[in-house]
């Protein structure tokens, strides 16, 4: 896996408006260089950054006066945290049976604990390279940053009942049966799940099923330390790496993120392909279409299904501008904070911007039905950040679809007074399952197709 390193960031040029990137170097000095512009129109005035660091790195600076913005030397977003680095926790393949070897104790993992090791060992939490000690834990609960002063949406920790375990140890990590990394165990502590809860998730009731999950299914103590990785999860749908995707990615390019945990219909299909045409995203862009396939809320889809209801639709459509790939990231429905947290993994995927809708992550009370977040709290939150995290957000349009025109705008259906039509979810579920032929302007038939494969399967 490719390794990218402090030295190898410079700042991207792009025509689009967008607010100023705060650099957090220490200790910087500037030399302005002017060159003649390649064209006319793209006038851009190259500046180039020494930051003296604990490391000594360099950073260049492209910049004109609508945008700069820190990219790799191949032109590609710069990995999250100071040091730009992706980080890769795999070991060695000669250096496997010896790191088991020194195992005293085993570990075995839930679906959620499988899913924050496989990404902390591909990078995709970087710059993190482990579970968080009590003092990182308690820095980002209460200050959503690390103790170094980094954004950091939500805490990685792995949790346990286990009196055994103390720090010293070192640990094997297994999941179904396969070894999938060793940890050193630096800290043992009791976390305060009720802070950790409304912090978080803005809320301490058993009603959020985050609070559940943390109330209910972590263990008392969490484990924090280093690991290091000796393979990735076997599973059904393959999960392209950080470095991976970005070798798919174009350089010197915009690379829109759309994150979604339920199949693709035809208005999510519009709202990312309309997002290519946003204002502040320039011609020739991407889309990653980058759906979680690890656990969500009780009632979702299986992993397994929204799989391959976006693997018949990548057929389909065919579309060259769209990039695909499936994330093993366990859903906390947790709003705002969750939003920052799938700005930092799409980030380290090599995303510039992100796709937010109305209520992102958002979930409701299992008793009231009221949601637990107002409905931009989470585009609120992504703005509030997004200089710092060296990317913009694309708020999601609301569309819909016309008699007379087809699928657009709400406001442009309000405007010319046209006929909207409706399905909802729930009716949408009640004719699959009834075997109704689902509208065309609704969804998909690849993906329908697939959805009417499982209804029958677990009805047998």
């Amino acid at each position: 896996m490719a390794v990218i390193s402090s030295k190898q960031v410079q700042f991207r040029v792009g025509s689009r408006p967008a607010a100023a990137v705060v650099v957090p170097m220490a200790a910087t000095r500037q030399v302005i260089r002017t060159t003649a512009p390649a064209a006319a129109a793209n006038a851009s005035v190259f500046s180039r950054v020494t930051a003296r660091s604990s490391r000594m790195s360099t950073v260049c600076v492209m910049a004109t006066a609508a945008q700069a913005y820190r990219t790799t030397t191949d032109g590609l977003q710069v990995p999250h945290g100071t040091e730009a680095k992706l980080v890769n926790l795999m070991a060695p393949a000669d250096q496997r049976a010896a790191l088991v070897a020194s195992c005293n104790k085993r570990f075995e993992l839930s679906d959620r604990n499988a899913c924050d090791v496989e990404l902390l060992c591909v990078g995709a939490f970087s710059p993190l390279e482990g579970f968080l000690s009590k003092e990182e834990y308690e820095s980002v609960v209460s200050n959503m940053r690390l103790t170094s002063g980094l954004l950091f949406g939500l805490p990685i920790v792995l949790d346990t009942n286990s009196e055994d375990v103390v720090p010293g140890d070192t640990v094997l990590l297994s999941y179904q049966g396969q070894d999938l990394a060793v940890m050193n165990v630096t800290s043992k502590y009791t976390p305060n799940k009720p802070v950790e809860c409304l912090k978080c998730y803005g809320t301490s009731s058993l009603e959020h099923p985050a609070v559940q999950m943390v109330a209910m299914e972590r263990g008392k103590y969490y484990l924090g330390g280093p690991i290091k990785g000796l393979a990735l999860p076997t599973r059904v749908f393959p999960c392209a790496t950080p470095a991976e995707v970005r070798a798919t990615l174009p350089p010197n390019q915009d690379v829109l993120a759309f994150q979604c945990r339920n199949p693709i219909h035809k208005a999510h299909y519009e709202l990312f392909i309309r997002a290519l045409d946003a204002p502040n995203v320039r011609e020739g862009a991407v889309c990653l279409v980058h759906p979680t396939c690890g656990p969500t809320q009780d009632d979702d889809i299986p992993g397994v299904v929204r799989f391959r209801t976006y693997e018949v639709l990548k057929e389909e459509t065919a579309n060259p501008r769209l990039r695909w790939a499936y994330l093993p990231y366990s859903m906390h429905m947790a709003g705002p904070r969750e939003a920052i947290q799938h700005m930092i993994i799409r980030k380290n995927y090599g995303c510039t911007h992100f796709i937010i809708g109305r209520d992102m992550a958002g979930c409701k009370s299992s008793i009231s039905g009221q949601d637990f977040y107002g409905a931009y709290d989470a585009q609120e939150m992504a703005n509030k950040h997004a200089a710092e995290l060296n990317m913009q957000t694309v708020p999601s349009l609301n569309i819909a679809y016309t008699e007379e025109k087809g699928y657009v705008t709400a406001d442009v259906a309000k405007a010319e007074n046209l006929h909207v039509l409706n399905l909802s979810g729930t009716k949408f579920r009640q004719m699959l399952r009834a075997g109704n032929e689902i509208p065309e302007w609704f969804a998909f038939k690849s993906v329908v197709a697939v959805l009417r494969e499982q209804i029958q399967s677990e009805s047998n």
